[in-house]
C-alpha cells in the first residue's frame, strides 16, 4: 500500500464509484471531486468530497493538492438548459489546468471511442479536443475510450430492457445492423486503476469481449429477460419521435439525435482487441430478474443530488 492520494471525479456516481472502490480495495487513499457532495454513497467518510469548483480555479487546484493521480470521469451525456457539451469541454480544460497547478503527476481521462475534432457530433468532437489538450499539457496521461458501459447503475442497457418489458414492439433505427461493444463498468474501472499505476502515456479502446449489432443486442436482452417482442426497423426520425413521447411520460431524455447518429455511424465499435473480459450476455443472465424492472432516469439523477445511483 502506498501513501499516495488518488482523486476520482464523481466517485458517488457511476463509473467513478467503481474506480474508487477498486482503489480503496487496493489500500489507497481516495478523495473525490463532485457536483453532488451530499449524494448517498457506499463509502461513508472513507472518500471525502470537494466540489468541482470549475468557476474558482484556485479552489479547484487546492482540492487536488497532494494527489498523485487524478481519474477524470466528468462529462455530460447531452445538451440541456443548464449543461452543454461546450461547457463540459471548458470545465474539463479548467480541470486539466488545475491538475497542472496542483502538481498532479498523472491523469487518467475518460474519453469515447472514435473521437474526432472533425465530427459534426459535439460529443465526439469535444472529446477529441480534450484528448489533444491532455496530450499537449505535459501531464503523464492515459486516455480510455469506452463505447458503452453496462452494470447495475447503467442507463442504456437497463432502459432497453425496460422498454422491452413495457412496449409491445421494439423499434430499431434503420436496419439495426450497426455494431457496439459494451464493456462492464468494473472492467473499465480495473483498466483505469491499472493505468494509474503506470507511467507510460497511452490510449486504450475500452471495449468488451462481445460485439453486437444493435438489433442483435435488443433481441438478446429480450430473450434473456424472457420477453417475446417483435423487433422492427423504423426511420431514425420516427424512433426519435417515439423516444420523445416516452421521455415525456418518464420525464427524461431517452435518446438524442446525436446518440442515434453515433450508433448508426458505427462509432460504438472499433477494430481493437477486447480490453474487458466480462460478457454482457452472462452478466445480463445473472441479473435478468432486475434488469429493466425500473426505469433509470438521467434527469432524475441530476435533479436529485442526494439519492444514490444504486
Amino acid at each position: 500500500m502506498s501513501n499516495d492520494l488518488h482523486v476520482v471525479t464523481g466517485a458517488y456516481g457511476y463509473s467513478g464509484r467503481y474506480i474508487a472502490r477498486r482503489l480503496l480495495n487496493a489500500g489507497q487513499k481516495v478523495a473525490t471531486l463532485t457536483n453532488s457532495p451530499e449524494r448517498s454513497n457506499p463509502f461513508g467518510d472513507a472518500v471525502p468530497a470537494s466540489p468541482l469548483a470549475f468557476d474558482v480555479p484556485k479552489r479547484l487546484a487546492e482540492s487536488l493538492r497532494g494527489a498523485r493521480v487524478l481519474y477524470n470521469t466528468y462529462w455530460v451525456r447531452f445538451n440541456a438548459a443548464d449543461f452543454t457539451h461546450k461547457t463540459a469541454v471548458e470545465n474539463t480544460l479548467r480541470l486539466f489546468e488545475a491538475a497542472q497547478a496542483a502538481g498532479v503527476e498523472r491523469l487518467i481521462h475518460t474519453s469515447i471511442a472514435n473521437p474526432s475534432e472533425d465530427s459534426e457530433l459535439e460529443y465526439y468532437s469535444g472529446k477529441a479536443r480534450l484528448e489533444r489538450a491532455l496530450r499537449d499539457s505535459g501531464l503523464s496521461y492515459a486516455i480510455l475510450r469506452p463505447t458503452v458501459l453496462f452494470g447495475r447503475e447503467d442507463i442504456l442497457v437497463n432502459n432497453i430492457a425496460w422498454m422491452i418489458r413495457h412496449m409491445p414492439v421494439f423499434g430499431v433505427f434503420g436496419d439495426g445492423q450497426y455494431k457496439l461493444q459494451p464493456i462492464f463498468v468494473d472492467d473499465f474501472a480495473e483498466l483505469a486503476v491499472r493505468a494509474g499505476e503506470s507511467v507510460e502515456n497511452s490510449v486504450t479502446d475500452a471495449i468488451g469481449p462481445e460485439t453486437f449489432t444493435y438489433k442483435g443486442l435488443v433481441e438478446q436482452i429480450a430473450a434473456i429477460i424472457g420477453q417475446r417482442r417483435k423487433v422492427v426497423s423504423v426511420a431514425p426520425s420516427v424512433g426519435y419521435a417515439v423516444g420523445r413521447v416516452v421521455g415525456w411520460f418518464v420525464q427524461d431524455v431517452t435518446i438524442t439525435r446525436e446518440e442515434i447518429a453515433g450508433l448508426m455511424q458505427g462509432l460504438l465499435c472499433t477494430q481493437s482487441p477486447p480490453a474487458g473480459t466480462t460478457k454482457l450476455t452472462e452478466w445480463a443472465r445473472e441479473h435478468a430478474n432486475e434488469l429493466g424492472v425500473r426505469y433509470a432516469s438521467e434527469m432524475a439523477r441530476r435533479r436529485d443530488r442526494r439519492a444514490s445511483y444504486a
